[in-house]
């Protein structure tokens, strides 16, 4: 019966869904569609010839797969039935154990002695490509090490839209210029160790209220029942200038994967939407691997599989172990019955290996999976019915990478205020501590499930984003082993609302230190009301009032706040008496090492904010409209229709922030001066047809002499549980043609002009010009600034653009005194718009202003040039 049930659905599914013309009426208020764009590209060889191998060896091995084979490798096996938290089938006749798909974006998710590395979002306030890198790889080499072929991640979706989402942490930056340039770093450094990164969530995943009708219903706090998952409702410039764009950055760098999201794009669900993945994805970006679907994030089968998708995870249907599935069985029939094109399973199957064979996962020196998701015993079952077998080896991978943590947890806190010499910390009698977020949780680091909780110190936010801590240094231990070597008195209270403890304990204190947090994740899980996004920008657990009663009773107050984001701090930023103030953000498990290191100068800051922070909440509101907390409708709709967001939307919108982003104090001095550009090229931009495309490696496989009895469950077959997902089918009576299919017409969208090579046309990464300038240390001791250029485009009525938009930055580390030229090469995409019309990138009429300074409000004219 079960899988009678798993056939139906495959065979009722309506096409129209396919055709992506689902609208909704105008009592939401929107009439946005995403356009139908079919058929899906198959994977070839772009100009560089980098993929070449890779596919000849996945041609060669798929060509000898049979038809249930191919499909097994493209679906997972169902949750909780494999130790990773996803894997797909595997081929064991030809030596192919199937992949092992792993979270998260800062470690190994579920599994023992591994590093857990301070969040993106903590990354990018570097600055620093050369940790962007490092990084990248420490993690790479854990996923390896653990048995994993796929890290799920790098992350640039979300991009930061909304001040309060939920997952913005898991991602770079709100900037997309500085989002990509982690993005490529990030891929590059994963996948220079073998493991094949998967970019995501694409696209629209800005907030986690109404990603999923089922998940926003289930909190029941809602007025309207949600009926499907809420349509990011994007138009064609802002899609390309601000949320494609880091995803053609790692597509650039080579990333094997790319994960569909959970939202649906313009009223189509991201995961059948071929505009996104046909059109945008995988003919104008040349995207050369395979696109996976969120896991849980499908919501039809063969719209799916003509939309581009070519991985299901993690196997189920519409919910997690319910042992049915809309590949598996269902994605057999449809090549059976003729609905889908053997190719297209040909193409799936062969992105998918390619990017195995692409990172020499076939070797027999790749590890296979140690460790077990679901189960910490280090002997048990991989899933219900498996022989017994070892589940966690309790393999360390963590090697020197402590190291790599404590120094970008060191280098990306943010000094934000500093008077009257407050930091560094020297000659301290008496030191205060006092809140909550100093010390530990009293349920011990890894106490909340997937982290969902918090009653200590926060060191990264919740979710599947989450990895275990293998160790967690509280600020208030290290701080105080610190002050115990400086001889200090050192006396602390946790608990932010002992007020008259906290009155007298930092009284007569030299000091106080006063912690703060906000935290967020992913929308599964409600952290005190919070359903994934902030509910607002506030510190949580009072820590106003917190800070307020400690500057009242202390005059030398120095507030660190660690936070998924940015936060309000007009009730105290002010007060006479707050002297200082730290971001430390979300440092990982090395915190209070990192943070000790910068208080007590042994480490000078040179974080900078990666957003901006407002004086009031409302003051991020763009002309789209805040965060969406209560539907508007069965189907939320959220507009997407502008360019400018974070510092774009302040400088647009003349709105003085209380710290501008790239902003980030240091405890020396820096100049920034003579700045000036040359043009480098004028090259024209060259048309798609100029780039040489291999020929699909699909087209080369046979295809047809199919018969359906070969797909029936072998009769000898035991299936081992009710939940596992199998490619087979229960009889040949169901691979019949059913009903008539009003197929997508082919070919009906003309290739992207702007497409050529992977991550667009090889056109938009010509260097135009080079700016230079000098970055000079003034002051008396060591650190290091970050030069930030920043581009004024033309004026235009055509293209309106922001007033200046980051587009190159440098971080260089100086003596007292030294100096050192920075330079900027100014890419063609760069200072490049999207014309809606030509469906192409373009050079603006008019003049362009080259700005160079420590942020996006302090900056001074470097040169000007006109290109168009």
């Amino acid at each position: 019966m079960t899988f009678i049930a798993v056939l139906v659905l495959a065979i009722a599914l309506p096409l129209t869904r396919a055709q992506d013309s689902t609208t909704f009426s105008e009592d939401v208020g929107q009439n946005y569609v995403s356009p139908p764009v079919y058929p899906s590209p198959l994977a070839a060889d772009g100009p560089d010839g980098s993929w070449s191998a890779a596919y000849a060896a996945a041609a060669d091995f798929v060509s000898k797969l049979t038809l249930v084979e191919k499909v097994n490798i493209t679906t997972g096996t169902g949750w909780t039935q494999g130790p990773c938290v996803g894997q797909t089938g595997s081929v064991p006749r030809l030596g192919f154990p199937g992949l092992c798909l792993q979270d998260a974006p800062l470690g190994v998710r579920f599994a023992d002695y591994v590093t857990a590395f301070p969040a993106l979002s903590q990354v990018a306030k570097t600055w620093d490509r050369s940790l962007f890198r490092a990084h990248a790889v420490a993690m790479g080499e854990e996923f390896k090490g653990k048995g994993a072929n796929v890290q799920l991640g790098p992350v640039c979706g979300p991009l930061g839209t909304f001040a309060e989402g939920g997952r913005n942490w898991e991602g770079y930056a709100v900037d997309s210029y500085l989002c990509g340039q982690g993005m490529y770093e990030g891929v590059k450094g994963i996948q220079s160790t073998g493991v094949t990164a998967c970019a995501k969530h694409f696209l629209g995943n800005e907030q986690e209220h109404f990603r999923q009708a089922p998940e926003s219903n289930g909190f029941k706090t809602h007025k309207i029942n949600v009926t499907q998952s809420l349509s990011a409702n994007m138009d064609d410039r802002v899609t390309h200038e601000l949320y494609l764009s880091p995803f053609a950055d790692a597509v650039r760098a080579g990333v094997g994967s790319i994960m569909c999201s959970y939202q649906q794009i313009n009223n189509s669900y991201a995961c059948q939407n071929s505009k996104l993945i046909n059109g945008l994805l995988k003919d104008e970006l040349a995207f050369a691997g395979f696109v996976v679907s969120d896991w849980g994030a499908v919501h039809s089968g063969v719209a799916t599989y003509l939309a581009g998708t070519d991985m299901l995870m993690p196997g189920d249907g519409n919910s997690f172990s319910d042992g049915l599935s809309w590949f598996g069985p269902n994605l057999t029939i449809s090549v059976l019955n003729g609905t889908l094109p053997e190719t297209r399973l040909n193409d799936m199957a062969i992105r998918i290996m390619a990017t195995y064979f692409q990172h020499n996962q076939n070797s027999t020196s790749y590890p296979k999976p140690n460790f077990d998701s679901f189960n910490n015993d280090r002997v048990g079952y991989v899933y219900e019915g498996a022989a017994q077998t070892v589940l966690n080896e309790r393999v360390d991978v963590r090697g020197n990478h402590a190291k790599i943590a404590r120094q970008v947890a060191t280098e990306s806190i943010i000094l934000l205020k500093n008077e009257r010499g407050a930091l560094p910390l020297k000659n301290i009698k008496s030191l205060a501590i006092a809140g909550m977020d100093a010390g530990p949780d009293a349920y011990g680091p890894n106490g909340w499930n997937d982290r969902g909780g918090l009653n200590g110190t926060l060191a990264m936010g919740w979710g599947s984003g989450s990895c275990q801590f293998p160790y967690l240094i509280t600020p208030l231990e290290a701080i105080s082993a610190r002050a115990r070597q400086e001889g200090s008195l050192v006396q602390d209270v946790l608990d932010n609302y002992a007020y008259d403890k906290i009155n007298q304990t930092v009284k007569y204190a030299n000091a106080a230190l006063v912690f703060i947090n906000s935290d967020s994740g992913e929308g599964y899980i409600s952290v005190d009301g919070n359903e994934g996004d902030r509910n607002n920008l506030t510190a949580w657990h009072g820590g106003d009032k917190l800070v307020r009663t400690v500057a009242a009773n202390c005059n030398n107050t120095i507030v660190i706040v660690h936070s998924v984001g940015a936060i309000i701090m007009e009730p105290w930023i002010n007060h006479e008496n707050v002297t200082a103030v730290v971001f430390a953000g979300l440092p990982g498990q090395e915190s209070g090492n990192s943070l000790t290191s910068v208080l007590y100068g042994d480490s000078n800051p040179s974080g900078k904010l990666t957003f901006t922070v407002a004086k009031k909440a409302s003051d991020y509101t763009t002309d789209d409209g805040p965060l969406l907390y209560e539907p508007n409708g069965p189907v939320p709709q959220q507009k997407f229709s502008t360019l400018n967001i974070d510092y774009k939307h302040f400088d647009a919108k003349k709105i003085e922030p209380r710290f501008h982003f790239g902003y980030g104090l240091s405890y020396t001095t820096f100049s920034i001066t003579g700045g000036q550009g040359v043009r480098v090229s004028s090259a024209p931009y060259a048309p798609r047809s100029s780039f040489k495309q291999g020929a699909p490696p699909a087209l080369r496989i046979p295809t047809g002499n199919l018969n359906a009895q070969d797909a029936v469950y072998p009769a000898d077959f035991v299936r081992p549980n009710k939940l596992h997902i199998y490619p087979w089918i229960t009889s040949a009576e169901l691979a019949k043609p059913g009903a008539s299919y009003p197929y997508p017409a082919q070919n009906a969208t003309p290739p992207s002009p702007a497409g050529g090579g992977q991550g667009g046309n090889p056109s938009l990464w010509d260097v135009l010009y080079r700016v230079t300038a000098t970055v000079t240390n003034t002051g008396s001791i060591a650190g290091a600034e970050v030069a930030q250029l920043y581009v004024a485009f033309p004026s235009s009525k055509e293209f309106p653009s922001p007033p200046r938009q980051l587009r190159g930055f440098s971080k260089v580390y100086l003596q007292p005194g030294q100096a050192a030229q920075v330079t900027f090469d100014v890419t063609r995409k760069e200072i490049s718009v999207w014309n809606t019309v030509t469906q192409n990138w373009q050079l603006v009429s008019g003049t362009y202003q080259f700005l160079v300074g420590d942020s996006s409000r302090s900056y001074s004219l470097a040169s000007e040039s006109q290109f168009a």
